[in-house]
Parts: structure tokens; sequence; C-alpha cells
């Protein structure tokens, strides 16, 4: 049965590893830096417009938020890399981060987003490291593509493999949470990544 993107529903939030439940069915991860637009592309993907708050202060999301779309759990990790947040915020975000990806869990795909503009930040190559340490499958959805012109973004494709492990072999898809390019093709993935 086909995934219905628009039936996407806010399910809970979780400040803790611990209270995590266990997984109710299939599961897929987005994880990114602070400020790459991580609610504005759940939005987009999910065609509604405030299911992932968007806030304007980056490192807001300071929870592990879980969102259902039939069967399927798409959950949005918190934003790492925010420097003006206190250390004792950046440490409990880093372990309710590690903290999901200990555990025991229905993973079948990791969103890793990176803001297009720029070159790959430390913390992105960390986590890409991370991924394929686990041998944890994931794609990489380049933001803000419609900030670059076709000029840039065919050299951003081409430097974005050089700056992440395993770069050419990775999944790299441009995306705008403002024009929606790359937004069907992306649905279209997660369709045939959830059997349908």
């Amino acid at each position: 049965m086909p995934l219905n993107f628009n039936q996407a529903e806010f399910l809970a939030s979780y400040g803790l590893a611990s209270q995590l439940p266990p997984s109710q069915g299939m599961e897929i991860a987005f994880a990114g830096r602070s400020n790459v637009g991580k609610s504005s592309a759940i939005n987009r993907i999910f065609q509604r417009k405030s299911l992932a708050r968007v806030s304007s202060v980056p490192g807001k999301t300071a929870t592990i938020n879980f969102y259902g779309v039939g069967e399927v759990r798409f959950v949005d990790l918190p934003g790492y890399g925010y420097a003006k947040a206190a250390k004792s915020e950046q440490l409990r975000w880093s372990e309710l981060i590690e903290g999901y990806f200990a555990q025991d869990r229905s993973l079948r795909l990791v969103i890793l987003l990176v803001d297009m503009r720029h070159p790959a930040s430390p913390l992105d190559v960390q986590m890409a490291e991370f991924l394929l340490a686990r041998e944890l499958p994931f794609l990489v959805l380049l933001t803000k593509s419609d900030k670059l012109n076709k000029t840039e973004t065919a050299r951003r494709m081409e430097d974005i493999r050089r700056e992440l492990p395993g770069g050419e072999d990775l999944t790299i898809l441009p995306f705008s949470s403002q024009t929606g390019a790359g937004a069907d093709e992306f649905r279209g993935i997660l369709q045939s990544l959830c059997g349908v």
C-alpha cells in the first residue's frame, strides 16, 4: 500500500533516549546540523505547512520527534553543532542522538541533511563516518538548492562526494523546501524503500 504523505501525523516527542518506546514499524530518521532546514524539509516532504515546528532560532529542536505515515515512523533527531547552545544542552542533544542509534530499532534509512551552499562541516563528516561504521544505510539531502545556480549546483554535487566519506557510492539529492525541487524524487525513494 503506497505511503500517503498527506496523512502524516505528529506522534510524540522525547527529551531523553531512555524515554524512547520500542520501534513500532519501520523507522526513517532525519539527521543534520541545527540550521540545515530539517523542519522545513519535513514539512515540504509531507506537504504540510506546520507538521514540524520551524523555529527562527537555530538549535531549537531539543527533542526526538516522531511522525507517522501508516505503519512507517519518521524520526526527527535534534540538530547538532549549534555553537551558541549551552554545553549542557549540546551534551544532552549528543546523548539523545547517540542513545537513539544505540538502541535496537527498526531503522531502514537515515537522511543526512547538508546545506548545499557550504562544504560539509566536520560534524557532517563525523556523522557520515558514524553511519558507515554502524553500516546504517543513508542518503544525503542537499538543502537550500534554490540558492544556487546550475553551475554552482553541479560544482557542489561533485565537491560533496569528495567531502563525505564513501561519497562515490552515496545517493545525493539536491532539495529545496522553498521550491519543492527534489521533493517528488525523494518521495519516490521513500515509496520504493517501504516496499510499495
